[in-house]
């Protein structure tokens, strides 16, 4: 079975989340050929002081 783990910044809608997950499911499914039911996508939820990106945190705008 497939497991999706999507990190990504905290303050993400669920509505969004969800759309993203079905996107994903959709797609792992046709291109392996399995079910949508044996595809998990997993959110970790990562707050911006947390995650950097050339080595500054994203809570800080870019420069």
């Amino acid at each position: 079975m497939p497991f999706v783990n999507i990190q990504i910044l905290k303050g993400h809608s669920q509505q969004r989340k969800n759309e993203i997950a079905r996107r994903v499911t959709e797609a792992v499914s046709e291109v392996a050929e399995l079910p949508k039911e044996a595809i998990w996508v997993v959110f970790e939820d990562v707050a911006a002081s947390d995650w950097y990106v050339g080595g500054k945190t994203a809570e800080k705008p870019a420069s």
